[in-house]
């Protein structure tokens, strides 16, 4: 088989909350006072190796703050690991936070075309493709209002769409399925069932235990930043929910 992703001895060390907060003007005024203080980091993902074979369809599993999302990031190219490599062979498309990657001053359809060319197709692909993934995400009336006027669940809708329409080799799903109404929910479902009949490589966060059952043949347990197990799903879940209970 052809690996698709590999991580060797990945890293990452994080700002902590309260540097994010920590505003310029108080950074100055407390090293002219003698107080400062270098802001905290803190070991987000330990020493992570990782190997992911083409069309294998992963489910990844653990508590609240373990490090599932920063890993799907990593692997994404969203975050750069502090240490170790990060290899992904072919385009990926990321749902991990929905509508993160628009631009919200440009219109719906301008995002659909941006979103297909920068994972490598042709504008006039994109264009003819517009039509079809408006009609899923139920936005037709909204094709010319700026992102930026679209609820939440309206972008969580138009990221969907996108990415499963121009099916990458890599598709990365953060608790997608949990957005929306119950309607559209069965109506994701429904469309992601042709994804795991196909070559393309999943990777699967969530806390449904049922969904990553019945969803992967294998999964991953990642515990306060490191996999704590790879393998069999069930043998896998059991270990988890040992933990949990």
């Amino acid at each position: 088989m052809t690996e698709a992703i590999r991580l060797d001895r990945v890293s990452l060390w994080r700002r902590t909350q309260e540097e994010f907060s920590y505003d310029l003007k108080r950074t100055v005024l407390t090293f002219l006072e003698g107080k400062y203080r270098k802001p905290a980091k803190r070991l987000i993902l330990d020493d992570i190796n990782l190997t992911i074979q083409r069309g294998e369809k992963i489910g990844i599993v653990g508590a609240n703050g373990s490090g599932k999302s920063t890993l799907l990031k990593l692997i994404s190219g969203i975050l750069q690991p502090t240490i170790g490599t990060v290899r992904v062979k072919g385009n990926i498309a990321p749902l991990i936070e929905l509508g993160a990657g628009f631009d919200i001053e440009l219109s719906v359809i301008d995002n659909i075309i941006l979103y297909g060319v920068m994972l490598g197709f042709a504008q006039r692909e994109m264009q003819e493709r517009a039509k079809l993934i408006l009609e899923f995400a139920e936005l037709q009336e909204y094709e010319l209002v700026p992102v930026k006027g679209l609820s939440s669940g309206m972008k969580a809708r138009l990221g969907f769409a996108i990415a499963t329409d121009i099916e990458p080799d890599i598709l990365i799903l953060d608790e997608i399925l949990s957005v929306g109404d119950e309607r559209f929910r069965n109506k994701c479902e429904q469309k992601m069932q042709n994804f795991w009949q196909d070559h393309i490589t999943i990777l699967l966060v969530s806390h449904s235990m049922d969904l990553i059952k019945n969803s992967c043949a294998k999964s991953i347990w990642i515990n306060r930043g490191k996999i704590e197990i790879m393998g069999d799903t069930e043998q896998v879940i059991d270990c988890y929910m040992n933990s949990v209970n």
